[in-house]
């Protein structure tokens, strides 16, 4: 055989034996953290990230803070060994040197193998969980999820409608604010108009989402509005001045404001809290501002929460 003939053969058989990669990067909606799943990879409808058709391997893709990818990489260094029998690897990847283990463990009574990956993301860290069914390990080998891992990718920005298309309430004022950024994808996201790299806490932002929880009578709302506002996160010394019923868009409410000190710099801010009941979940927006800023601030907050509706 001509040695062009056996080379196209050979990229044949590879090409039938290992899994092969889509042509771009894929993002999972809303996360910065991106990579070229292997064939046979969809996004996954329950969770962030990719799956079989069977849902037997799944890829799971997860923002953590800044820090956590400092603190692996330290770990690793230190104990280059691993432990438990489990070692580090350490990968080159576009946005800089990923770090990852391999583990073999089970799933109820299945054989897996499980792969976890971090990587630099500047302002956040991103993760990446592989789980692989001993059925599937024939394709989806160690050196196909390594390789799937050398394909990670950040963008800096989500496009702002795909990240407000994910929360289960409409918001159809922003308020003029400059950033805005999924705390956790489908369920909180703050709009700001300071950033990740200064902190938010210098200038005007809020945070909405959806709290799980609502008061059972009607009774004990203000109860519940004045126990949710001390666990506003970030701020100290915080002292509670207003707290009282309202109706937001006709339905029943609450309103608390607070003094406080908030961030790095202990900015002194005024924090708002508003809640929105109906059924068992209560809709939670918190808007927060230095004080010396706080009248031009409060008309924004307020169009944000007026023009907040739930999804059809």
């Amino acid at each position: 055989m001509k040695p062009i003939r056996l080379f196209a053969a050979a990229a044949l058989l590879i090409g039938l034996l290992c899994p092969a990669f889509a042509a771009d990067a894929v993002f999972p909606r809303g996360m910065r953290l991106g990579l070229t799943p292997l064939v046979g990879l969809s996004p996954a409808k329950s969770f962030t990230g990719f799956e079989t058709e069977d849902h037997g391997v799944k890829v799971l893709v997860a923002e953590l803070p800044a820090e956590a990818y400092g603190e692996v990489m330290n770990a690793f260094k230190a104990n280059p060994e691993g432990t438990g029998g489990i070692k580090p690897e350490s990968i080159e990847t576009s946005v800089g040197i990923a770090y990852y283990t391999i583990e073999a463990a089970k799933d109820a009574q299945t054989n897996v193998r499980r792969y976890s990956m971090i990587v630099p993301g500047g302002t956040f860290s991103g993760y990446v969980a592989v789980q692989v069914p001993e059925s599937a390990s024939k394709i989806y080998t160690d050196d196909a999820i390594r390789q799937m891992f050398a394909t990670a990718v950040i963008r800096r920005q989500v496009p702002v409608d795909e990240q407000l298309g994910l929360l289960p309430f409409k918001i159809s004022e922003l308020s003029e604010f400059k950033n805005v950024r999924t705390l956790a994808p489908g369920g909180a996201i703050i709009l700001a108009d300071g950033d990740e790299t200064k902190g938010f806490e210098t200038a005007p932002f809020m945070v909405i989402g959806v709290m799980g929880a609502a008061p059972a009578q009607p009774d004990d709302r203000g109860r519940f509005a004045q126990q949710a506002a001390t666990t506003i996160p970030g701020v100290r010394d915080a002292r509670i001045t207003m707290s009282e019923p309202i109706r937001i868009d006709g339905m029943p409410g609450y309103e608390t404001r607070i003094d406080a000190t908030s961030g790095k710099e202990n900015t002194a801010v005024t924090v708002v809290q508003w809640l929105r009941f109906g059924g068992q979940t209560t809709l939670r927006v918190i808007g927060s501002a230095p004080r010396d800023v706080w009248t031009q601030a409060f008309p924004r907050f307020r169009a944000v929460r007026d023009g907040i509706q739930p999804r059809g």
